[in-house]
């Protein structure tokens, strides 16, 4: 019963047929029909005229996106927990060429314009030291808390004051659209967003992400910036139908939906042991060493996690759309028991 991570979720049955279905000769790289259908597809999802590449994992979309906004000498402001900080094994640099990561701080991992006024503030404009030119934000952050379209609003505002770019890794976009119940625009080119990473492996899909662009110019720089890092896949048509599948009938809304409500589910018999409050498809709680061994024994697999002052112990605990509903109740029926 495996709750440790959405990447090892299951790929969804819709995908699988949209990639049998793309199983034919069809032009190389991006010039396929499928392809060819991204813009369209992701500019109705969105309301508005966008620009759409695909790419094969949530690391390139993050990286590729920020080195088309960013130059080898700037910087990008983004939160300490931010998963281009911990978790990209220094991808945001290499892509750049020697772009900096600057680490700024927020509750729940989330950003805000005075986080990020306090950490861009004393900075001299002086060719001694790195000047930024973008800021990344996680959505939902990486610790299950969705930014509402107010709080991107603002952070977006500070950014086009400030001359930076705003971009969001939306690798549980789906989650935080489903929770807050707004329209995907409104969290993302309504409020300011120049480039969205939009994560669909995490939800369904088996390799591929898309990156969305709301500002004219930067799909022209990512698609030789893609070519030159080697993640122009010459048979992209099976990344496209992977997103179309997506896309279509809101797929992406469905299965994020279902893994919010597991997750809801599980936090429901955990309420006092939450660390954070649950705004996607991620638990936080504080578990002793004793309690998760128990856990553990009956059959869950999770990751633990570093524990808040005080606690004696702390997991992680992700749902995704392909969890049985059988495996969700009886993780929280094993945790209301503890």
């Amino acid at each position: 019963m495996k709750f440790f991570s959405d990447n090892a979720a299951a790929v969804h049955p819709r995908i699988w047929a949209a990639m049998q279905a793309a199983d034919a000769p069809d032009t190389a790289y991006d010039g396929d029909r499928l392809s060819q259908r991204l813009d369209a597809a992701f500019s109705e999802t969105f309301g508005r005229p966008v620009t759409a590449l695909w790419a094969a994992t949530g690391t390139a979309a993050n990286c590729l996106a920020l080195a088309a906004m960013v130059p080898p000498h700037g910087a990008v402001v983004c939160h300490r927990e931010a998963h281009i900080e911990v978790d990209e094994g220094g991808a945001p640099g290499f892509f750049t060429h020697g772009a900096k990561l600057i680490l700024a701080e927020g509750d729940g991992a989330k950003l805000d314009p005075a986080a990020i006024a306090a950490a861009i503030d004393p900075i001299r404009p002086d060719v001694h030291q790195v000047q930024p030119h973008a800021v990344s934000i996680t959505q939902a952050s990486e610790y299950g808390r969705a930014y509402t379209p107010d709080e991107v609003s603002a952070i977006g505002a500070l950014a086009k004051a400030r001359g930076l770019r705003l971009h969001m890794d939306g690798a549980r976009f789906a989650n935080a659209v489903a929770h807050l119940g707004c329209t995907p625009a409104a969290v993302s080119a309504d409020a300011g967003v120049d480039a969205l990473s939009f994560g669909f492996i995490k939800n369904g899909g088996m390799s591929a992400e898309a990156i969305v662009f709301f500002s004219e110019g930067l799909a022209d720089v990512v698609r030789f910036r893609r070519k030159r890092a080697g993640h122009l896949q010459s048979k992209g048509r099976y990344l496209a139908a992977q997103i179309l599948a997506m896309l279509e009938g809101d797929l992406w809304l469905d299965n994020a939906r279902v893994a919010n409500a597991a997750a809801a589910e599980i936090a429901a018999s955990a309420r006092d042991r939450l660390i954070q409050p649950v705004e996607a498809n991620e638990i936080f709680l504080t578990l002793s060493p004793a309690e998760a061994a128990a856990l553990r024994a009956q059959g869950f697999e999770f990751y633990d996690w570093p524990a808040p002052a005080g606690a004696p112990g702390a997991a992680r605990l992700v749902t995704s759309w392909s969890n049985d509903p059988a495996h969700v109740a009886a993780l929280a029926r094993a945790l209301a028991a503890l």
